[in-house]
């Protein structure tokens, strides 16, 4: 029978390479630090992206 692997650490820290900011419609949105390009838009929460650095 299959077993699943041991627990890893997950995640220690930001996201890398990622920031996020609230919009003036009251929106979180999470932006690509390099490219300065918009990645996604938080709507039915007003609870920010886990792990993501704030501007």
């Amino acid at each position: 029978m299959a077993k699943n692997g041991a627990k890893g650490s997950g995640r220690v820290g930001a996201v890398k390479g990622r920031s996020q900011f609230k919009a003036p419609n009251g929106n979180w949105v999470k932006r690509d630090t390099s490219t300065g390009k918009f990645m996604d838009q938080k709507t039915s929460s007003s609870k920010p992206f886990k792990g993501v650095t704030k501007e």
